[in-house]
């Protein structure tokens, strides 16, 4: 036991130091203290000591510390430290929250934890917007987008419009757009205002097989109560008459007694016959949209079609990659082998042009219906092409250029299926093989390339309405062999060859500015790389990276810049044509 006498002899130890020495420590007790302090907060308040305030809702009261509220909820803050009429106050009323919601909140302010469950998040969410409480928000946000269904989803929306949460509300829509077809059929759909749908019937991104598909749901809602008939020909002009089937127009929409008994919808009708009756003046035709819908976040099936082995042999391999379970497997294989074969998804179904075989450029195109897990012919091209591009636009696909064995192809061949024939199209400005080719709304973008001779930067498009080539802003830097892909109305490049080095860099291109970005690199460098979209995410697929042939992959994930590697080809290794066949609505 120290004496005073010891003592003394300490504090004297203490004053003989300098008296300039300003050293001293800091204890930090870090978050110890909060961890204890909260707890006791919250006995106290139980206990109902020392509080100086009282808030009431719906009736029931709940005694609580002001500095805590001001400390925790910014809602509070504000009143208590300015001058608002219930800083003083001993009772307040919070008429705009109930009370067992009110209790949940006050417990979050001394303890940090709140237990938020499918029968409170609305009110719990209402409730904190109301305090400004937005982690309280932002869980309830995600909570929510992980209970996203087809029968809730219209209704978590307005509510999210309602309380102003913009983020919820877009993400609500992704999952509306995508599954579009099964919500069409729910309660919620039928039970919208005529202006939500027509909003709604009127977007691009719906995922649907058909136009026909948003004329059943237009003709659904319409037919719900029978005094929306009124409301036909404002909610019939949001379906996209020119890309339905003429027969369907006659069989189902010109005879349906919604549409046949009102003098405006009949007079769009006869206007869209004129419409495919007078192709050439379709561009008068300014009532109708007859851009396809395009859902940014549908998802489907990744095949890798052909390519090389390891000795640079010729494959006929196809394997098929699920983005949900994450593994490659093999499936049929094509009737001929080909490497650098031109593949393109048309109607799921998928093509694969060209191509060479190990002696020859190829003229064969062969196409694989996935429901029948089968290959079959169909007609030849024209002209032998290997290294070329092909796209799809309006239920024709386009084949861009390539190497026939002895140049360089400028020109460009167009198939219609129903038909079974190859047309010559209007040639590119410039000879291209190995160039990347990409569709946005009806233009056909070919991105680099080379010539024989020289390596491109260099880039043109093709409007498809009017059958025009046209030249727009060049890359960085020039590229052959590169990959090219389009998402959310932008074109995605990504490595390639320079003529001097394998690249592993990435541009984007926007249509709106004709300008280019460099993004974030790859992971590897990547030459005859083949670039697609999926589910919103960007897939870079096989290549050679002046060494050897690459069986890797890689996604980019547009909202965070970043590429990461995935799992790897188990049948390729490298140099394959690649297409993605999108799932059925009807199978989400």
């Amino acid at each position: 036991m120290m004496t005073t006498g010891d003592t003394r002899r300490y504090i004297s130890l203490l004053t003989m130091c300098d008296e300039d020495d300003d050293e001293f420590i800091m204890f930090d007790s870090g978050a110890s203290l909060a961890a204890t302090a909260f707890p006791n907060f919250e006995e106290i308040r139980r206990s109902g000591k020392l509080c100086d305030v009282v808030l009431i809702a719906g009736g029931l009261r709940f005694s609580a510390h002001r500095v805590v509220l001001a400390a925790t909820i910014p809602y509070f803050r504000a009143m208590f430290t300015t001058d608002m009429a219930e800083c003083q106050k001993e009772d307040i009323e919070l008429q705009e929250l109930d009370g067992d919601t009110l209790e949940s909140l006050i417990a979050f302010a001394y303890t940090g934890r709140i237990r938020i469950t499918s029968a409170n998040v609305q009110s719990i969410m209402q409730a904190a917007n109301f305090l400004q409480l937005n982690n309280i928000v932002d869980e309830c946000c995600k909570f929510l987008q992980a209970r996203f269904h087809v029968q809730n989803v219209l209704g978590v929306r307005s509510f999210a419009i309602a309380l102003g949460c913009i983020s919820l509300v877009l993400s609500a829509d992704r999952f509306l757009y995508k599954h579009f077809l099964l919500v069409s059929m729910g309660e919620e759909f039928l039970s919208l205002s005529v202006d939500e749908v027509v909003l709604l019937l009127s977007r691009d991104e719906l995922f649907v097989d058909s136009e026909e598909q948003i004329f059943d749901a237009a003709i659904r809602w319409l037919q719900h109560d029978p005094s929306r008939a009124v409301y036909s020909p404002k909610v019939l002009v949001t379906v996209r008459l020119p890309l339905l089937k003429p027969h369907f127009i006659a069989d189902r929409v010109a005879s349906h007694p919604m549409i046949s008994d009102n003098l405006e919808c009949r007079k769009l009708i006869d206007e869209v016959k004129d419409y495919f009756l007078m192709p050439e003046r379709r561009k008068n035709f300014i009532t109708f949209k007859v851009k396809h819908r395009c859902c940014f976040d549908a998802p489907g099936l990744i095949y890798a079609v052909g390519g090389l082995t390891s000795n640079g042999d010729s494959l006929s391999t196809v394997e098929m990659y699920d983005p949900v379970t994450g593994k490659w497997c093999c499936t049929r294989a094509m009737n001929s082998i080909r490497s650098r074969v031109g593949v393109a998804v048309m109607n799921r179904q998928l093509y694969a042009i060209g191509g060479f075989d190990g002696h020859d450029r190829l003229r064969t195109v062969e196409v694989y219906n996935p429901e029948l897990n089968k290959w079959r012919q169909v007609a030849p091209l024209s002209n032998k092409r290997s290294a070329l591009g092909a796209a799809v636009v309006n239920d024709r696909l386009y084949v861009c250029g390539g190497y026939d064995g002895i140049s360089s192809l400028s020109s460009v061949e167009v198939y219609n299926a129903s038909t079974d024939r190859w047309l010559s199209g209007t040639s590119m400005h410039k000879q291209r093989s190995a160039a990347g080719v990409a569709v946005i709304d009806n233009y056909i973008y070919v991105i680099g390339g080379h010539d024989g001779m020289s390596i491109f930067n260099t880039a043109e498009r093709f409007n498809v309405e009017t059958g025009v080539w046209e030249t727009i802003k060049p890359m960085g830097s020039k590229r052959c062999r590169l990959g090219a892909a389009a998402l959310r109305g932008k074109i995605y490049v990504c490595g390639g060859y320079d003529g001097c080095q394998f690249l592993k860099t990435v541009e984007v291109y926007d249509p709106e500015t004709d300008e280019w970005s460099p993004l974030a690199p790859m992971q590897l460098k990547r030459s005859r790389v083949a670039l697609v979209a999926n589910g919103g995410i960007l897939y870079a697929i096989a290549g050679y990276d002046g060494i050897s042939n690459l069986s890797s992959m890689e996604t980019y994930n547009i909202n965070e810049n970043k590429w990461t590697l995935m799992s790897s080809m188990v049948a390729h290794e490298g140099g394959v044509g690649v297409g993605v066949i999108p799932l059925s609505p009807e199978k989400l």
